[in-house]
């Protein structure tokens, strides 16, 4: 089964407030942090890897995978992959982040070009579904988006993908 990422969201798609998180045009890591007291970021695995089928790309690439919690909570599952394996500058940023957020690079530092975002609900079968389970715990799906920022010739491929619990604003 493949998946197809979908530029708008289904009108039968989740209901507020999930929807309202997917359709943010900023960062997310702004947003966590309008709507909780303690914001943090839980480095999963960080490294070369043979990326994902959804990432379109090949060969083993820079790959980071981390969860943003909100209070504690582990809210969403962030799955980043570089273009290529020398990413100049962009490669350089991405392998210092340690604990900071990706989106605390991509919508601070003034050269970053959003592409447009993407959505999908991911089910069984998705090559994220099993990892995302691992962390969150087992579900028949999760929605998520996507975006590549550009950096001059490099970019990322950013996935977000929700998991069940989302702060409300504090």
């Amino acid at each position: 089964m493949r998946s197809v990422w979908r530029s708008r969201l289904p009108a039968h798609g989740p209901a507020a407030p999930l929807r309202e998180w997917l359709l943010e045009p900023d960062s997310l890591t702004a947003r966590c942090l309008r709507h909780c007291r303690g914001f943090r970021v839980r480095v999963l695995r960080q490294g070369r890897f043979r990326p994902l089928a959804d990432d379109a790309a090949q060969g083993r690439l820079p790959v980071r995978e981390v969860l943003l919690e909100c209070d504690g909570v582990a809210v969403v599952f962030a799955h980043s992959a570089l273009s290529t394996v020398r990413s100049g500058r962009l490669g350089r940023w991405f392998g210092r982040l340690g604990s900071r957020s990706l989106g605390s690079l991509l919508f601070t530092y003034p050269g970053f070009r959003r592409g447009p975002i993407e959505f999908l609900r991911i089910e069984r079968g998705h090559p994220l579904h099993r990892r995302v389970c691992e962390v969150a715990g087992e579900a028949a799906s999760y929605w998520a988006r996507r975006s590549r920022h550009h950096l001059g010739g490099s970019s990322v491929l950013v996935t977000e993908v929700f998991l069940r619990e989302l702060p409300a604003p504090v």
